[in-house]
This record gives structure tokens, sequence and C-alpha cells, in this order.
């Protein structure tokens, strides 16, 4: 039976006298060590800046936990690759977390492509008086990219998500004459 080539005897060591497995998982927990201090840093670096952008509090928070969690993800993610002394582990972990992030974003990027849409055919607008389905009606305060802000009948502040106005039925009152113009299309000379 042969060895394989990079376990010949008499290969060189990495650390003479230490085996070399060791040594990839002691260089994995210094990977893992320096990125969980850069994980710090690089928060701390967000926080400022989103301090000196006036953001509110709690998406300063936010931001800043997001960016530490990422960083010590993407740390475990190479430090287990240099472990085992392999990179498909790593790329598998990153193409895994990718996956995963872009279940977590689809009902986030419907709302913006709906709103997108929701804003350039105008059938919504400020000031209109709807009416949702299962959720009630009232008057449009603000049409936004990913929501749309309604004052219902008895005063509450409703969140529609712009998909929700994309996909649901939405009954816009408004004077027949306001529209008309809208949905009408002029008759040829003739």
């Amino acid at each position: 039976m042969t060895l394989p080539p990079l376990a010949a005897k008499g290969a060189a060591t990495i650390v003479p006298g230490v085996d070399d497995h060791l040594v990839y998982i002691a260089g994995a927990a210094i990977v893992l060590i320096v990125f969980l201090v850069g994980s710090r840093l690089v928060s701390n670096m967000v926080v400022r800046t989103l301090e000196r952008r006036h953001m509110r509090t709690d998406m300063i928070v936010t931001g800043g936990r997001v960016v530490t969690f990422l960083l010590i993800a993407v740390g475990v993610m190479f430090a287990i690759g240099l472990a085992f002394q392999s990179q498909n582990l790593t790329l598998a972990g990153i193409l895994l977390a990718t996956i995963v992030a872009s279940f977590g974003v689809q009902d986030l990027l419907k709302d913006y492509v709906s709103g997108y849409y929701v804003l350039l055919e105008r059938h919504i607008r400020q000031g209109d008086h709807i009416t949702l389905e299962g959720a009630g009606s009232g008057v449009v305060l603000d049409v936004k990219l990913r929501v749309t802000l309604v004052k219902t009948d008895s005063g509450d502040l409703l969140v529609v998500p712009n998909s929700e106005l994309f996909t649901k039925p939405v009954t816009v009152h408004v004077g027949a004459v306001e529209r008309a113009a809208e949905t009408t299309k002029p008759e040829p000379p003739g």
C-alpha cells in the first residue's frame, strides 16, 4: 500500500514535533479570534457612523448587532474550513447562508417591487379613501416604496405592505368624475 503524496514518509511537517492537525486547529482558533476582535471594531465603526447620521437608537443597536453577527459567522466558516483543511466547507457554509438569507428577504423584496408598481401605476394616491380586503377602510396618508400608510376610519394607523395592495383587491372610493378622465380612452377623431 502506498501513501498519498502529501503524507509520504519523510514529508516535512509545518511545525517540527507537532502534529499538523493541531497546527491547523490552532490556526483556526487564531482566525476565529481575529474575526471576533475585528467584528467588535467594525461594529463600533458602524455604530459611530449611524450615530453621526442621527439614526434612531434602535436602528443603531440593530445595525451594530447585524454587523457583529455577520462577521462572526464568516469567521466561524473560515475557521472550520481551516481546521478541517478544506475550503469546500467554507464555500458550502457561505452558500447555505446565502440561500437562507434569500428566503428571509423574499417578502421584503416582494414589497419593494410591488411598491414600485403601485407608485408607477398611481391607482392609489395620497388622500384616496380605500377599502382593503380583510383590513377595513381608511384614507391613504402616504405611499412609500415598501409600505402604504392608511389612517383607518377609527383613527388608527394601518401600515400595509405594498405586496398586499398589489395582490389583493382594493376598492378606491373616489368620485366618478375625478377618475373618469384617467380610465377612459379618448375618442378617435372622426
